[in-house]
């Protein structure tokens, strides 16, 4: 169905100064792609603009002939981003803020041309990324859910004896290599650093400003880890980890993806997996989401998760003050802090 201007969330807040944003009659338009989890970011969106919930519309050709021409931001998230086909539907468009870090899924050359600022939420994530790519190498090597499955199970009480469940393996002291040293990189190897781990890293290039070993092959920085963690932004990456790369990480070896799942050549993964060439993986991202490969399912060896690094209340509603932020940076006519177009 499509909304009509009076349908659209157009709540009024007396403590906006609106001259910066036109009258309260006529706020700027902002088409929202993907849901905000946060009530107090979305009250704050829906107070400063009009605002269009483009995923609850069912006819959006329709929708766009008769608003496209109104709407000067969007909101997205990264694995939505914005296709070009809908960039040349939105004239007055001005921003595309996205809630997330990953910007792969927006054509910055095609925005840049346009002159539209494309932003994310750079800075917002690192802390929880990093959390849960560390809770992943440890809930896989020590086989934390498998030995939760045992005993919800009751698999425990019918066979108590030590033996029956496998030895799981030591993360402190593990060698962690990292692919992909930006901010979320290095809170992954602060926090491995604590645990006594040996870090070494990949990137475009070695950082001056690391003492970490830079090992340029990414074979060969598999080849000397015990445990490889994707945290590379993955713009134009695609399928860097396959056979090659998982078999010299090796049968002992652990692999960690919370970045993006095009990095991981899955078929080639799970090959691995069940074959017994490597011994586990912690996944968050994965290439066709939400479609994950079922014959993961079954494999002890395997910790899933639904693409939900950065999902807390504290980095969710930080992310959302910089959208926010973001917005009423374009339309006022400055450089948003976070733009990566402009």
């Amino acid at each position: 169905s499509i909304p009509s201007r009076a349908q659209a969330i157009t709540t009024n807040t007396p403590a906006i100064d609106w001259r910066n944003y036109g009258s309260d009659v006529m706020k700027p338009s902002i088409l929202q792609l993907n849901p905000i989890l946060i009530p107090a970011i979305s009250e704050k969106l829906n107070a400063l603009y009009t605002v269009y919930r483009y995923f609850e519309i069912d006819d959006k050709e329709t929708f766009i002939k008769e608003h496209g021409n109104s709407i000067r931001g969007v909101v997205s998230g990264g694995h939505t981003g914005i296709s070009n086909a809908l960039m040349e539907k939105l004239p007055a468009l001005e921003v595309v803020a996205i809630n997330g870090v990953g910007v792969d899924a927006v054509d910055l050359d095609y925005a840049r041309k346009r002159g539209i600022h494309v932003t994310a939420t750079l800075g917002a994530l690192p802390e929880d990324v990093a959390d849960l790519a560390i809770g992943l190498l440890i809930a896989t090597c020590r086989g934390i859910c498998s030995g939760d499955r045992v005993v919800r199970n009751g698999l425990w009480a019918k066979n108590p004896h030590p033996g029956s469940i496998p030895l799981s393996r030591r993360f402190s002291g593990m060698r962690v290599g990292i692919v992909g040293m930006g901010r979320v990189g290095r809170a992954i190897a602060a926090r491995a650093s604590a645990f006594g781990c040996p870090i070494s890293y990949t990137d475009l290039h070695a950082m001056q400003d690391l003492d970490y070993p830079f090992i340029a092959d990414l074979q060969e920085l598999a080849r000397r880890s015990d445990a490889l963690i994707l945290s590379a932004s993955a713009d134009k990456a695609e399928g860097i980890i396959n056979a090659a790369v998982l078999d010299a990480l090796g049968q002992d070896g652990f692999l960690v993806n919370i970045a993006r799942g095009k990095l991981v050549n899955e078929p080639d993964l799970v090959s691995a997996l069940t074959e017994g060439r490597i011994s586990g993986a912690g996944l968050d991202v994965f290439v066709d989401e939400p479609n994950v490969p079922e014959v993961l399912f079954g494999l002890d060896s395997v910790v899933l998760q639904a693409h939900r690094a950065s999902a807390t209340v504290e980095t969710r509603t930080a992310m959302g003050e910089m959208v926010l932020a973001s917005l009423a940076q374009a339309l006022s006519g400055q450089r948003p802090e976070n733009s990566l177009t402009r």
